[in-house]
């Protein structure tokens, strides 16, 4: 959601934020914000809208200094405006803020006779807060801790004190943050992307510490206010890993680096030398009566396939919920139940809630996480990489395809460890994961056909796509795809719950995209197109060679997949419903990096 970076040294720093704060777009923003110390006086410049917006007002109304911090928001409390834009400032404080305070009325309410509120937000009660604090003639050290202590809620601060020119007060609850270190500089973020250009030497902050950087050091304390040391952990990939190359769109950047990324997922979970799973000596399927999935968006489709493999494959029981709702059914747990939380950014607030709830009622826990130094990583009892590298489109693509393969070696590593699986057919699935990447490499060779079929798709208000089996929840991510960076309404539904309703709005034209790879279940799928196609729609079919050869005469488009086994088969076809989706945004013109209402990382309720 919002970003956050901020820096402590001896040189100008206005640049240098602005940098940070692209780098941070990819997460979802509506306005953006920098305030600065010039010879410790505070001020600041505010815009709604993009991050050159902001760049124009510094232009027109120059600002630097040498501490500073700057912000990205996307709204949650009060329109995205100037007025609501961060940094927030009362009297000698300046503040950005991530998360939600929840007590914000409250506190606002009982300041109201003696403070005046300028916007509709509730981070700026925190920095009245704070000027009350440091009015009363409280040290800035005694006046943040004290700050602190009054809010409720999940939040990640950064904030500056006029005429209190070397220091800048951070902190974190439930929202990540992270310090950078430097030579003779110090750095804050709210991951490690705003600080590539600055350092790859981080320390993450845990929850409920505090801190302050200066120049030339830093001191953290703990909830209790005790000062603490945390490690230094060592970032690789480098700040080009946050560059396009010769794509016009990180998305289709991080659609073509799939077969890289899940050659990276594959080498850390096959053995190739033995041709079969390879996983964490703590993670023991004989221990489990059942799974657990919960995760949120194209995450929570991920574990629907997932629910089809460690049912079909090692005989598993699986739930799969929505991490929203999960907590609020008051679920009926198990302790030979294992938890796996499912996030890209290891720090969606829904997921990581409902792992903290698994860990309090005794299950053992995993977090199937992009980013291994997140929340999640850190408190599960097992932390599982996807190892997909800093994905930046909002629409997740290579993560997607990351989780897929983690969660199908996991499915086939608990059919060994249960005895459900023959050794030579361990060896065959573990082959077909192995072809992944080939595969994918071939796949992506449809792009130029896929991008003229897209351009009719680009034409419609509304489409569907259908599927069966674990071909369902690719065809609900498919919809996801097209309605977040197209904005054109689409629907994801099994097959055979058509004729249960949605055929009642299919009308002459209207789009249906069929995934039907040839399987057990082809035949059944394929009636399903013929009911569509008498009532008029326009077929898209996605299959396989033998798919097309027995069915590709009912369609007005066809996009042929490499042939697959069905185990793998849902990798496949959503290669073909990413490059649909983009190319028919491409076609609109919409923003398909950052499209609007959108952040990357869900870090409040």
């Amino acid at each position: 959601m919002c970003g956050i970076i901020g820096i402590a040294g001896h040189g100008a720093v206005t640049e240098r934020l602005l940098d940070g704060l692209k780098r941070l777009e990819y997460r979802g923003y509506d306005s953006s914000g920098i305030a600065v110390l010039t010879k410790g006086q505070l001020e600041r410049r505010r815009a709604e809208g993009k991050i050159k917006n902001l760049e124009v007002r510094i232009g027109n109304e120059p600002l630097d200094g040498q501490i500073g911090i700057a912000h990205t928001r996307w709204a949650t409390h009060g329109v995205p405006n100037e007025i609501n834009a961060h940094p927030h400032q009362s009297g000698r404080v300046a503040v950005v803020h991530n998360g939600i305070i929840e007590n914000f009325l409250e506190l606002r309410e009982s300041l109201a006779g003696e403070r005046t509120f300028e916007t509709e937000t509730d981070t700026e009660v925190v920095a009245h807060l704070m000027d009350i604090e440091l009015a009363k003639g409280h040290s800035p050290r005694d006046a943040f801790a004290t700050t602190l202590k009054q809010l409720k809620g999940a939040y990640a601060f950064g904030l500056i004190i006029d005429e209190n020119p070397n220091e800048i007060y951070c902190a974190r609850a439930g929202s990540p943050l992270a310090l950078g270190i430097g030579d003779k500089e110090h750095y804050l973020g709210s991951d490690a992307m705003a600080m590539a250009q600055l350092t790859n030497k981080l320390i993450y902050l845990e929850e409920g510490d505090w801190a302050i950087i200066r120049p030339e050091d830093y001191e953290i304390f703990d909830e209790n206010d005790t000062p603490v040391e945390r490690e230094t952990t060592i970032i690789s990939g480098g700040p080009a890993m946050a560059e396009k190359g010769n794509f016009p769109h990180f998305m289709l950047k991080e659609i073509y680096e799939q077969p890289d990324t899940v050659t990276n997922t594959l080498t850390n979970y096959l053995d190739d030398l033995r041709q079969r799973p390879d996983m964490p000596a703590e993670l023991d399927f004989k221990d489990f009566d059942r799974v657990i999935i919960i995760a949120c968006g194209t995450a929570y489709y991920a574990g629907m396939v997932a629910k089809y493999w460690f049912e079909q494959v090692a005989e598993l029981a699986v739930d799969i919920d929505v991490a929203s709702e999960f907590r609020y059914r008051r679920p009926v747990l198990d302790k030979r139940s294992l938890f796996i939380a499912v996030s890209q950014s290891g720090e969606t607030a829904d997921t990581l809630a409902a792992l903290r709830y698994c860990k309090d009622n005794g299950l053992k826990t995993a977090a199937l996480v992009n980013v291994m130094t997140s929340t999640m990583a850190r408190e599960a009892d097992i932390a599982l990489p996807i190892k997909a590298g800093p994905e930046i489109g909002v629409a997740s693509t290579k993560a997607f395809t990351s989780q897929l393969t983690a969660l199908a070696a996991l499915s086939l590593a608990a059919a060994v460890a249960r005895g459900k699986l023959s050794r030579a057919e361990d060896i065959r699935l573990t082959a077909e994961l192995t072809s992944l990447p080939r595969k994918i490499t071939d796949a992506l060779e449809l792009d130029g056909h896929i991008k003229g079929i897209a351009s009719e798709l680009a034409k419609a208000s509304s489409a569907f796509y259908l599927g069966r089996g674990s071909q369902v929840p690719i065809a609900l991510e498919g919809a996801l795809k097209l309605k977040e960076i197209s904005y054109i309404h689409a629907e994801g539904y099994a097959a055979g719950e058509l004729k249960h309703g949605p055929i009642a709005l299919i009308e002459d034209g209207t789009p249906v995209i069929i995934l039907a790879p040839y399987d057990e279940l082809f035949e059944k799928t394929i009636s399903n197109l013929q009911e569509v196609a008498s009532r008029g729609a326009r077929i898209t079919l996605i299959t396989d060679s033998v798919g097309a050869e027995a069915a590709g005469q009912m369609a007005a488009d066809m996009i042929v997949i490499p042939t697959s086994d069905p185990f793998i088969a849902p990798i496949m076809t959503t290669i073909a419903v990413q490059l649909l989706s983009y190319h028919a945004a491409v076609h609109l013109g919409t923003d398909v990096d950052q499209p609007r209402n959108l952040a990357k990382s869900v870090t409040v309720e």
